[in-house]
């Protein structure tokens, strides 16, 4: 609980402009811990997130943008205030994925239109996450996903979105009913990227190539989806409780006193090389992206090692 604390003083404390979805992560990741300390803090994201929630047109209209709002079901939950439920149902409509398949629309997808559904129980939201996670064609035989049609490279980052994605869709799905094969889909992803783990835990900015650096925010990512999966019970203890902890060893070793992460790869779009993936720059310091979502694995792995007697599994 000690890191999530750390990550939670520096992350999630502004809304940083441009509107991106690592400020809806960071707040969601502290609303999150506060839940599980059983400390009161929606007042205060409340006011955080006010400006914002009373106008969500002003959320740029791109799937980056619009998942900012995966916090305000969950500070719904805790205000009841209709303003931050329908702040998410106005962006959850206005999502449409890539046409080129990206990786990050699975992330995106997953956790606007599964919370979406979640929050009302309407079935077009489920129905369209499901119908757009059946039709994801970039997966190729080593297990892995390309970052898009255009970009047929095994992205680190690009990886981490995907299991991220598949995560965030069963929390919300009945996976062993209705969902069962996308369940099992999300486990042979899961399966390729623990036999590409680097023995410090972490993965590499290509997942198949060890030459390449180890790279913060796709091990947080994958070490998030393993971690839920096995609190919600989709996958089994052995082997994952152990690839998980060897992913937390190695990220929680490169956080720093001040929240500083160890090479957290740029903001990268799809790229017209392999060679391009290999020398995109890395941040290291404090970081936005990285931080978010170090923040949700450190705060499952807290509520993993730490059951709260009355959470579930989901958010």
């Amino acid at each position: 609980m000690a890191v999530a604390t750390r990550l939670a003083g520096v992350y999630g404390h502004a809304i940083e402009q441009p509107l991106m979805y690592p400020t809806g992560v960071a707040i969601a990741g502290r609303l999150r811990l506060a839940a599980h300390r059983q400390q009161d803090l929606a007042n205060s994201i409340a006011g955080l997130v006010d400006a914002m929630a009373a106008d969500p047109q002003a959320v740029p209209d791109a799937a980056p943008s619009l998942a900012i709002a995966c916090f305000a079901d969950e500070l719904f939950a805790e205000t009841n205030d209709p303003r931050h439920r329908d702040f998410l149902l106005a962006l959850a409509q206005r999502f449409h994925a890539d046409p080129d398949i990206r990786v990050e629309d699975f992330f995106f997808a997953g956790t606007l239109l599964g919370r979406a559904y979640a929050l009302t129980g309407e079935t077009s939201y489920r129905d369209r996450l499901v119908d757009f996670l059946r039709r994801i064609d970039t997966r190729q035989a080593n297990g892995l996903y390309w970052h898009c049609h255009a970009s047929p490279y095994f992205w680190g980052r690009g990886n981490a979105f995907a299991a991220l994605g598949f995560a965030e869709a069963l929390s919300y799905l009945d996976w062993r009913n209705d969902a069962a094969d996308i369940a099992a889909t999300h486990r042979e992803h899961l399966a390729a990227l623990a036999s590409f783990q680097h023995p410090s835990g972490l993965w590499h900015q290509l997942i198949d190539d060890p030459a390449t650096y180890l790279e913060h925010s796709a091990t947080t990512m994958i070490g998030y989806a393993i971690a839920r999966g096995l609190r919600a019970g989709w996958l089994a203890p052995d082997p994952w409780r152990a690839c998980a902890e060897r992913a937390w060893a190695g990220a929680a070793a490169r956080i720093g006193a001040d929240g500083e992460l160890d090479q957290v790869c740029v903001g990268t779009g799809p790229l017209d090389s392999r060679q391009a993936y290999v020398e995109r720059p890395f941040s290291t310091g404090v970081d936005s992206r990285g931080g978010a979502m170090a923040l949700w694995f450190a705060v499952e792995m807290t509520r993993l090692v730490i059951p709260h007697p009355r959470q579930g599994a989901n958010p």
